[in-house]
């Protein structure tokens, strides 16, 4: 069990570490608000929905490929 939880905390501290390592700081631009005014935003909300069907899609593929190892 004590090896199980050591992976545990591995994981979320690479997870959370991700955050930090790739962070930038932000800038200030003429008028004094950060970042400036730059390229508009990348709008991703219509994807998001196509990644979840496919992740969900992957999961009942996986769980049920292992099902039928174990029964075989």
């Amino acid at each position: 069990m004590k090896s199980s939880l050591l992976k545990w905390y591995f994981l979320a501290f690479l997870l959370a570490s991700d955050f930090v390592v790739f962070a930038q700081p932000g800038g200030t631009g003429e008028d004094g608000d950060l970042e400036g005014g730059g390229d508009p935003p990348a709008p991703i909300n219509a994807k998001l929905i196509w990644l979840a069907i496919v992740g969900v899609s992957f999961a009942f593929y996986y769980f049920n490929k292992n099902r039928q190892e174990k029964r075989a």
